[in-house]
């Protein structure tokens, strides 16, 4: 039996015209049956083959009109139900124009019964071929099965797809859920338990091998919770997304994803909530520097949701400006306001083009080096980029009187301990004493903002993607110290902050992100191991390696001497820091320069980090040679 529905692939079109007519016929006869009370003998007064006949060749026209034959039965739908209901009121139509015309022909109530068995056996048949397709071709595997964590309205969605799926052979044995007024009822035949008293008890009932997280208002700490039981347990989680990112506005069954790291890392999102930005972009021309990297790519995609006039995409890597630029293109049509401009910050000459061509209204300033062990090796790079570059952008926007220049920098300017971190600092520095300079002699000209943040998920370079590679590889995960740390926020957020302090920012402040909990960089690699299906010790190691040159145990949000103000946003402070005389900050900046463009200097990377050490008195290094400075 089995073997032929797997032989059997669809059947001819004539067979299933032959089964309707075959339905029509008795259908007629059954109603005939009824209107006389099964009284046999009374069925020839009637002429019920003549009316059989008719009844029957009324529904063969209407069965081509509307083509009910078309479908594939197994795959029975709800267009397919639609047609033999038109094919059956077609019939009955027919029947009653008949009627109209001869008196010898079907009798009305004979044609309402016939209608409504006919309707009945044509959907039924079809029904109950789609459910022994499905079954036959699930039931020689065993099912994998499932609970889902959430029994609203996407749980709902998630388990028709998974049920009108014959080839993924899963069964939902659950629906877990935290609002009391659904617990211990049923849907489609599958209960609904807590998620918080009743876990162990259906694991053990059960023995599921996935949960599903279909809850659209799950927060993030009941996420963490529910991951550490199903961990604990060896289940497989994996998430449905959100409705805004269903392909086309539908679900579809293969965007059920494995949960991810960074799907648990860090807070609840903070929204930010400003109905200035769009006053603030709107039909502005907007630079943004760096915008091929990991933050100034997705301040792109943010700021063309508000319709500037102009977007100039400024960045050295033209492979990156390349894919950003198509990327916007492919979401949104824009013609000459889109501008990719290869161009790096170090030069002057090439800069000031931009400026000159395009004169931005506002500014993001993201482009940097940001790697920490990289720079401390490299320092006249580190220095001309983040320092030198961050001055002729910011002095070319004096020049062509640009409105807001926002700097993007990070939680390594605290206290550094980097050549990275101080050298932005010092851009910080930089950017706020030449502020502060243009208030002292009264001129409107631009505005200077700053952001910190820490690291971003999904950044270049960042941890995590280090970490899936080295899994992917079979190990080991190398950890630079069991006791480091790191705050952690996503990309949207921390572009979402940038957009925030460009609107509301004055000039001068530095913007600083309640970044909540640091975590500890061993438990994340643990994780991710258990999230791989792994065991720790077993399948995979974790090295610890050492602190690389400039690496800090902790990072910070505030200096010894920094204290931080409220704003409008409860997540949102300005950070407090002491003042630098803008001739002071010049005269440092001007002697790096030429320390960094001296070609015969020995010994240049000591004379550098002197010069930027005496400029910031906070700056101690740490694991580099540079500590003899100190």
């Amino acid at each position: 039996m089995l073997n032929r529905f797997k032989t059997l692939n669809v059947l001819p079109r004539w067979i299933i015209v032959l089964i309707d007519l075959t339905i029509f016929s008795l259908a007629a006869l059954v109603g005939y049956m009824l209107r006389l009370n099964f009284q046999i003998d009374e069925l020839y007064e009637f002429d019920f083959l003549r009316g059989i006949a008719i009844y029957t060749i009324a529904g063969l026209i209407s069965s081509l009109l509307t083509r009910s034959f078309a479908g594939i039965i197994r795959y029975t739908g709800i267009q397919d139900t639609l047609r033999v209901l038109y094919a059956n009121l077609i019939t009955l139509a027919i029947v009653f124009a008949i009627n109209s015309l001869s008196e010898n022909s079907l009798p009305y109530s004979v044609a309402l019964i016939a209608f409504l068995v006919s309707l009945v056996f044509s959907i039924s048949y079809r029904l109950l071929v789609k459910e022994l397709f499905a079954f036959y071709r699930t039931v020689p595997k065993s099912q994998r099965k499932v609970l889902i964590m959430g029994a609203g309205r996407s749980g709902m969605i998630t388990k028709q797809m998974i049920d009108n799926d014959t080839k993924s052979n899963v069964k939902v044995v659950g629906f877990l859920e935290d609002n009391p007024r659904k617990i211990g009822n049923v849907i489609s035949g599958v209960r609904i338990y807590s998620a918080k008293d009743e876990f162990e008890k259906v694991v053990l009932k059960h023995s599921p091998t996935e949960l599903i997280l279909a809850a659209t208002k799950l927060s993030l700490e009941k996420k963490n919770e529910l991951v550490d039981k199903c961990l604990e347990f060896g289940i497989k989680v994996t998430s449905v997304p959100s409705a805004d990112q269903w392909i086309g506005g539908e679900f579809d069954i293969n965007q059920i994803k494995e949960v991810k790291i960074e799907d648990l890392l860090g807070r609840n999102t903070i929204i930010l909530k400003n109905k200035f930005i769009s006053k603030e972009l709107n039909d502005k021309c907007i630079l943004i520097t760096g915008a091929a990297g990991s933050i100034g790519s997705e301040i792109v995609r943010q700021v063309v949701r508000y319709s500037p006039s102009k977007i100039v995409l400024l960045d050295q890597s033209e492979t990156g400006l390349f894919e950003i630029e198509n990327e916007i293109r492919s979401i949104k049509k824009m013609g000459d306001e889109l501008v990719p401009f290869v161009c790096d910050v170090t030069n002057r000459g090439r800069l000031k083009e931009c400026f000159s061509t395009y004169r931005p209204n506002l500014i993001f300033h993201a482009a940097a080096y940001k790697h920490v062990p990289m720079m401390e090796t490299n320092v006249p790079e580190a220095i001309a980029c983040n320092i030198l570059g961050t001055r002729n952008v910011a002095d070319l926007s004096v020049e062509f009187e640009v409105e807001k220049f926002v700097m993007i920098s990070t939680d390594k300017a605290v206290n550094p301990t980097s050549v990275m971190g101080a050298t932005k600092r010092a851009a910080e520095v930089y950017v706020q004493s030449l502020n502060d300079f243009l208030v002292s002699i009264d001129s409107e000209s631009t505005k200077f903002i700053t952001t910190r943040f820490g690291n971003v998920l999904g950044s270049n370079g960042s941890v995590i993607p280090i970490f899936k590679k080295q899994i992917q590889a079979g190990g080991p995960i190398t950890v630079t110290h069991p006791e480091i740390t790191r705050y952690f926020m996503t990309i949207p957020e921390a572009c979402g902050l940038v957009l925030e302090a460009g609107t509301m920012g004055d000039g001068g402040e530095i913007f600083v992100f309640d970044m909540g909990k640091s975590v500890k960089i061993v438990d994340l690699a643990k994780r991710m191991i258990q999230l791989s299906g792994l065991v720790e010790g077993k399948d995979i190691d974790i090295v610890f390696t050492g602190l690389r040159p400039g690496e800090k145990l902790y990072e910070e949000l505030l200096d010894n001497e920094e204290s931080n103000m409220a704003t409008h946003h409860p997540k949102i402070m300005i950070a407090q820091t002491r003042k630098i005389d803008f001739t002071e900050v010049k005269e440092s900046v001007d002697q790096m320069e030429s320390a960094v463009r001296s070609g015969e200097m020995i010994d240049k990377d000591i004379e550098i980090v002197k010069i930027l050490k005496s400029m910031l008195l906070e700056y101690k290094s740490k694991a580099s040679k540079f500590e003899a400075l100190d």
